[in-house]
């Protein structure tokens, strides 16, 4: 409904502004239907990659180091439509290919990535960080966490990938984690309160810094009358997928 900050045309003024306050690194994310407009493409759309070659080398010029969010709240909506979005196992193949042509584009202008953005807010609005449409969903938790599974899978993938092919990124998670407070001082509310906050951000947390969900997984998915389906893989992909920030 309006232009906003418009970063697009004013990218320039903006990072020299950075600049001027004194910042040395600039969090910015890539648009993932910029480079890949219905998601499937086999092609990336080369005004896509031109824009960001751009912003990276304003950034260098300013002497700002850019740390890359690979998927920020953008997924390309045909994937929506047709997949119902990170519900289906095949938005893996389609971010890995996403994540191979963004690499390679700007693997001497781009050192620190991050492969989700808050990727444990898929607990609290599912079309945003998923894609998923809720009125399209019998089990809207089956949908919730087997989304999130595949998340962290595509995750690892992308990870291990980057280490393999280019030893000099850098590949970090990214959280969302708020405070809250009990209700009173009652030790069954702080532990109430201990649990819904932070086991959520552990549960996300864990999978991508120790490569294994947490102990309290099967737990969980059994009170919410889950079943993640995982492909034997899966496992060993998450082990070995770990962040390095």
């Amino acid at each position: 409904s309006h232009e906003a900050v418009d970063f697009y045309h004013h990218y320039k003024e903006d990072i020299a502004l950075f600049a001027e306050m004194g910042f040395k690194t600039f969090r910015t994310s890539i648009n993932w239907t910029r480079i890949f407009p219905n998601g499937w493409e086999t092609e990336p759309n080369e005004k896509g990659l031109e824009f960001y070659d751009r912003v990276f080398d304003c950034c260098k010029k300013h002497g700002i180091e850019p740390l890359v969010t690979i998927s920020h709240y953008e997924l390309p909506y045909a994937l929506v439509e047709k997949y119902n979005g990170w519900a289906s196992r095949e938005l893996i193949e389609f971010y890995m290919n996403y994540c191979k042509a963004i690499f390679e584009r700007y693997k001497d202008k781009v050192k620190y990535w991050l492969t989700f953005n808050e990727i444990n807010c898929i607990k609290h609005h599912l079309f945003v960080s998923a894609g998923i449409v809720e009125e399209n969903c019998e089990n809207i938790e089956q949908k919730r966490w087997q989304s999130a599974h595949h998340q962290f899978v595509a995750s690892a993938q992308a990870i291990i990938y980057a280490h393999a092919h280019y030893p000099q990124f850098k590949m970090g998670c990214m959280l969302a984690y708020g405070q809250s407070y009990a209700m009173t001082c009652d030790p069954d509310d702080q532990l109430a309160n201990q649990q819904g906050m932070n086991e959520h951000n552990w549960y996300c947390g864990d999978v991508h810094v120790r490569g294994e969900y947490p102990y309290f997984a099967k737990r969980l998915w059994k009170e919410l009358g889950v079943e993640i389906r995982m492909e034997p893989e899966d496992a060993e992909t998450l082990k070995k997928g770990v962040v390095d920030f």
